[in-house]
């Protein structure tokens, strides 16, 4: 058989059904197929309806988590920056005491912590209040690290706004009563490529609220939000 004709043959697409009853049977498997890829993402807006705000009307809390979105050249990109700038707004305005920033520092070149921490302290954030997560590698390692190895019960979220929904479904699920930032970003191609990306990521966060998987890296409890609170550490 020529290569093209077996080509052409692999492609082709499924014959819809003949009958009337199959015809109507397909139309009801697809759209419970919609249905299903669709619940993962209602879950979340269902579950942090009431529980997003602005700089202006965020309530006052301890600590904001500020989760990691890349590097350019070793400095945070342009959306980790916002978030970043909307954690030293709120820091200025004493609603917040602590900034915890988690990210990635897999590897030796690659550190978004200290990358975050330097971009916060040049911006009026002391030193001694914030604490680096070294092991966010995604949402839901940071929610849980921020509840099991931080100590955090209560927080201020901040991202952009096609994230912060999941950010606050997560950290609900992992046992942080949380808020969210939603940063304002123009509507250019990562925006967009975010906002699309949430759609897939929201199944992954349903997996993980419902199985509570370990993250990837656990380790042992830490101090420093006591610390950087002022509260004796003993105990976390």
């Amino acid at each position: 058989m020529p290569r093209p004709l077996r080509l052409s043959r692999m492609l082709r697409l499924p014959r819809l059904p003949r009958t009337r009853s199959g015809q109507r049977r397909a139309v009801q498997g697809f759209m419970l197929l919609c249905v299903l890829a669709l619940l993962p993402a209602t879950w979340m807006y269902v579950s942090t309806g009431d529980r997003l705000r602005t700089t202006a009307d965020a309530p006052r809390t301890d600590v904001a988590v500020v989760f990691g979105a890349g590097l350019w050249d070793g400095e945070p990109s342009p959306y980790l920056a916002h978030r970043l700038d909307a954690a030293a707004q709120l820091y200025r305005a004493g609603q917040i005491k602590v900034v915890l920033v988690t990210g990635d520092n897999s590897r030796a070149d690659y550190d978004e912590p200290d990358a975050m921490r330097t971009y916060l302290t040049a911006r009026g954030v002391p030193d001694r209040r914030i604490v680096s997560d070294y092991a966010g590698f995604d949402t839901w390692d940071s929610c849980v690290r921020a509840k099991k190895i931080f100590g955090v019960d209560r927080a201020v979220l901040i991202s952009q706004g096609f994230h912060i929904r999941r950010a606050v479904a997560l950290c609900q699920a992992a046992g942080v009563s949380s808020h969210g930032i939603g940063v304002d970003e123009p509507h250019d191609t990562t925006w967009y490529y975010g906002g699309a990306r949430e759609l897939f990521a929201a199944g992954k966060a349903a997996l993980d609220a419902l199985f509570e998987p370990d993250p990837r890296f656990l380790g042992p409890k830490e101090p420093g939000i006591a610390r950087a609170l002022g509260f004796s550490p003993s105990g976390v």
